[in-house]
């Protein structure tokens, strides 16, 4: 009687005892980034309401556990357009200055399409599907950053899996508030070329 009572099962031992090591690795992973301003200039970047993450600043700071510090002298590009082999992480900007371009249907040379700075986020929509980059980045100033790869987001959800969660879920609006914005500017240049049309069907004889 009292060793069913008392007695746990054996995967409740082995479930306790990896939630030990896990605990130990994010304790190790926390004292590591202790005391960065770096770090923690990452984790008040994700938790801020524009980068859309939905993470508080303590969850934000797990995430940032798993990331690792990156610097890019002025002109490297660290993104390039089409690239199919280095799709595997994204970057969050921690300060300086990035040119985001992408070639166009019928023009060979990129097109400027934004200047980012502090905050963003890049190159999240290459993490999820691992698809060919759709946009080159260059920094067009000395950039310090925090990368995040396909294998620690991996990492994230095994051990942590509500933030883990949280983050995809995040990601996912993310990409989808991408998708509307290209929706509305195609409903934008769909109007303005039947506009034109328009506009030489009047100017021509008919």
């Amino acid at each position: 009687m009292f060793k069913k009572l008392f007695t746990r099962p054996a995967d409740a031992f082995r479930e306790t005892e990896q939630q030990t090591v896990i605990d130990e690795e994010l304790q190790d992973r926390m004292q590591k980034t202790e005391g960065s301003n770096s770090a923690e200039l990452a984790a008040v970047l994700l938790a801020a309401p524009a980068a859309m993450m939905r993470l508080t600043l303590d969850e934000a700071r797990i995430v940032v556990s798993f990331m690792e510090p990156r610097k890019f002298p002025v002109g490297t590009i660290f993104i390039q357009e089409g690239d199919k082999n280095n799709t595997d992480y994204m970057v969050l900007v921690l300060d300086g200055e990035v040119t985001v371009e992408s070639i166009t249907v019928s023009r060979t040379t990129p097109v400027t399409t934004a200047v980012l700075g502090s905050g963003s986020i890049l190159g999240e929509m290459g993490i999820v599907d691992g698809e060919p980059r759709s946009a080159t980045c260059t920094a067009t100033s000395n950039v310090r950053a925090a990368i995040f790869t396909r294998e620690s987001l991996e990492q994230l959800i095994t051990q942590h899996p509500s933030i883990g969660a949280k983050f995809m879920m995040s990601v996912a609006l993310r990409i989808a508030q991408r998708l509307r914005d290209t929706a509305d500017k195609l409903k934008l240049y769909t109007q303005l070329t039947q506009a034109m049309q328009q506009e030489i069907d009047r100017l021509m004889p008919t």
